[in-house]
């Protein structure tokens, strides 16, 4: 065989094992496209990357609020026996700090989404991919801003003639009450940080079995209507229906 023909086969060898390498599922499925890509990008990160243009006023939120967050989340979003509250626990002092006071306190009733909250991006993201809780996705980008909007103007973060854009949305961040609050030296954050568990493996006379449940006391059955109908229609996680639970 002479050597540009030995050339040739190693190069064809070479090509076909490179696209197999590139390929792995050659023959299932398909490629995403451009577009299908786009639909599932939708992360708001907290330097703003990736939101949206746009605008909604505090006024236009409380209209959207009342219509879809409301029966939730409260007229003022104190929420229902459900739901943790919204706004509530932050202070003037606070929003000067960038520190919530009240989550040191071991007294304090509640810890709302805004005093745990340390980036406005967050309340943006989720927001936009996950409300309203039983047609998320489905808020349009003016109605977006215009909750957020809504809640910061709870919490007196931005008055109530304030309207929230991408222009001045980094200027709000720098008056969130909790933006000091936020630790990273922990394991969820790096993977150099401590982790949140401190379990250790067990290397001997260990349980074969470990059988994990979980029970809804009789007193709480139907303490808040049937489960069942409060859960989204997907996903794995389904609500017990209550109304078959023998109290």
């Amino acid at each position: 065989m002479s050597k540009l023909a030995k050339f040739s086969l190693a190069a064809a060898g070479f090509v076909m094992a490179a696209s197999v390498y590139a390929a792995p599922f050659n023959g299932i499925g398909r490629a995403a496209t451009p577009d299908e890509i786009k639909a599932w990008d939708i992360d708001v990160r907290p330097d703003f990357k990736g939101l949206p243009a746009g605008s909604g006023s505090v006024a236009k939120g409380q209209d959207v609020w009342e219509a879809k967050c409301a029966s939730c989340h409260g007229v003022f979003g104190e929420s229902t026996e459900v739901f943790t509250p919204i706004a509530g626990g932050t202070t003037a002092a606070d929003i000067k700090s960038g520190k919530v006071a009240n989550l040191a306190r071991l007294d304090f009733p509640q810890r709302t989404t805004l005093m745990k909250v340390a980036t406005v991006s967050t309340l943006w993201d989720y927001i936009n991919r996950a409300m309203p809780w039983t047609n998320p996705k489905t808020l349009t980008t003016e109605e977006v801003y215009s909750v957020v909007a809504y809640i910061l103007n709870l919490g007196e973060i931005v008055p109530a003639d304030f309207v929230l854009s991408d222009k001045n949305i980094a200027e709000v961040q720098k008056r969130m009450p909790n933006r000091n609050g936020m630790q990273t030296n922990h394991g969820l954050w790096d993977l150099k940080g401590k982790p949140d568990v401190k379990n250790v493996a067990c290397m001997k006379d260990c349980k074969k079995e470990v059988s994990i449940t979980s029970f809804l006391p009789g007193s709480a059955v139907d303490s808040h209507g049937n489960l069942v109908e409060q859960n989204r229609p997907i996903g794995p996680a389904r609500g017990l229906d209550t109304t078959k639970i023998k109290k």
